[in-house]
């Protein structure tokens, strides 16, 4: 019996299908052409053989997936490409892909929510959305390497991309290769990112300039987080406990947790807070077991005051609270939680008893509808098939990424995007915040600016703007009209 020859594996080629629509925003039709499929990256350092004969090609590394929407005209002008801003999307995780912004704000359809931002009874339902950015800008969603429908090609690993460096490496890449090939290096170019994204924004800040000589006009961080030692509830760093009191407060106060006058006025009570923050509660931890009786008993009572939570229960938590524990605890006495990405939400869990929440009831009102929408959308309206799993949010992805560049040390791209802001001084970055995003905290988003180390003459480059729900604030429609608002404003003066 002879073996049965076994064919080499195909070459890894582009496959991209194009689509015409259209889509009314401000009472204005603008038709436009969508770009969705594959795009291969390939390792162009991939070394000659040693017979010096030349090189077939440079070795395929990973299919990106991409959908790219470019507008047609302007008032039945052709585009000017040398003045149309092309901004690149991302999600964060890591290990997300780019669904969230693309289905949620920016891209021509959207996912039917209530206006509160609860999911509506499936099936569920994509709509036009009024708030697409497409109106100032081409649009560009990339799903990362194991994420959507990129993957590493065949004898390539995925987790070989799942790494900060590998990762701002092959999205940089692609950004480049994109633009060349669509011949966008004249456009004003912008990066927007969510969460992670944000990370990854900032780092490719850097990699950008200092690989491809690629200056950016902006960077607009969506619940950013560049510096994880604001996030990090572990031994020894007292900085998140800081840094996420106004958001238990604001917490407390949307459920109406807390008492008197602090009920009143949003604003005026985190002002409030963040004073004692920054001031009483910092010098408290600061001080350690130096912190006398009569202190500890002070602090204990502004805490449970601002927060909601009992005086016993911050007592034995010694005065520092675990952002999962507060999901868990702040309505404990009701049998709920309150959500992570945004704590509006409201859990139930089985075990009410239990240290820490059994989900994110925000992450559980998202997913459902934009899993089903996304798959739907793209067979049907932008007619790219594929039988692939399309990754929404990969677990594999998260619990194996590496921060090697970061050993011993946290995660910090807040120095990468200020050297970036020095060496390109046009540079202008927006951060949007949720008030109860618990997941990447408004405060300490202040506090890693407030830190940057800029020069005061570039400080006017960064704008910051505040909503009134989480992490995925235009998932709440009043946030999603202004956050539209916001990035229009903030791209028309960058």
């Amino acid at each position: 019996m002879t073996d049965t020859p076994t064919s080499a594996p195909a070459a890894a080629a582009d496959n991209i299908v194009t689509s015409q629509h259209t889509v009314i925003i401000n009472g204005q039709p603008i038709a436009y052409t969508v770009m969705c499929g594959t795009m291969v990256l390939r390792d162009e350092n991939e070394d000659k053989p040693s017979d010096n004969s030349k090189p077939e090609r440079e070795k395929a590394r990973a299919t990106l997936f991409f959908m790219a929407y470019l507008r047609d005209d302007v008032d039945g002008q052709p585009i000017d490409k040398a003045k149309r801003p092309l901004t690149f999307s991302f999600n964060g995780g890591p290990g997300s892909s780019s669904v969230w912004l693309h289905l949620g704000v920016l891209g021509p359809k959207r996912v039917k929510m209530d206006d509160i931002g609860r999911a509506l009874p499936p099936p569920y339902q994509l709509i036009d959305n009024e708030y697409s950015l497409l109106d100032m800008t081409d649009l560009v969603f990339i799903d990362p390497v194991g994420t959507g429908y990129s993957r590493a090609v065949a004898g390539e690993k995925n987790k070989d991309f799942h790494g900060f460096g590998k990762d701002i490496e092959s999205v940089g890449d692609f950004i480049r290769l994109f633009t060349t090939r669509q011949k966008r290096w004249p456009s004003p170019k912008f990066l927007i990112g969510e969460s992670y994204g944000t990370t990854r924004a900032a780092g490719l800040s850097g990699y950008l300039q200092d690989r491809h000589g690629m200056y950016l006009n902006g960077i607009m961080l969506i619940s950013s987080i560049l510096n994880f030692q604001t996030a990090r509830f572990e031994p020894g760093n007292d900085l998140p406990y800081i840094l996420f009191l106004p958001t238990y407060t604001a917490t407390a106060w949307y459920h109406q947790m807390l008492g008197g006058n602090l009920q009143k006025d949003l604003r005026k009570t985190l002002d409030e807070v963040e004073a004692f923050a920054l001031g009483d509660y910092a010098s408290a931890l600061l001080k350690g077991a130096a912190l006398s009786a009569d202190e500890r008993v002070k602090i204990v009572r502004k805490l449970a005051k601002y927060t909601g939570l009992s005086a016993d229960y911050l007592e034995r938590t010694n005065l520092r609270i675990d952002i999962h524990r507060f999901c868990k605890e702040l309505m404990r006495h009701q049998r709920r939680t309150v959500g992570r990405l945004d704590s509006r939400y409201i859990g139930l869990d089985r075990d009410a008893a239990g240290e820490v929440p059994d989900h994110d009831p925000s992450m559980s009102a998202i997913m459902g509808p934009y899993t089903a929408t996304l798959y739907d959308y793209v067979r049907s309206d932008l007619k790219f098939e594929s039988d692939l799993p399309y990754e929404i949010l990969s677990g594999k992805v998260w619990q194996n990424w590496s921060y090697k560049e970061f050993e011993n040390q946290y995660v910090d791209v807040a120095k990468t995007l200020r050297e970036a802001m020095s060496q390109n001084p046009h540079l202008k970055v927006f951060v949007a915040n949720g008030y109860y995003d618990l997941a990447t905290p408004y405060f300490a988003t202040e506090y890693t600016f407030n830190h940057l180390g800029i020069e005061p003459v570039l400080q006017p480059n960064i704008s910051m703007a505040y909503y009134e729900a989480g992490h995925m604030m235009y998932v709440h429609l009043a946030s999603l009209a202004k956050l539209k608002a916001d990035l229009a404003g903030f791209m028309a003066k960058a």
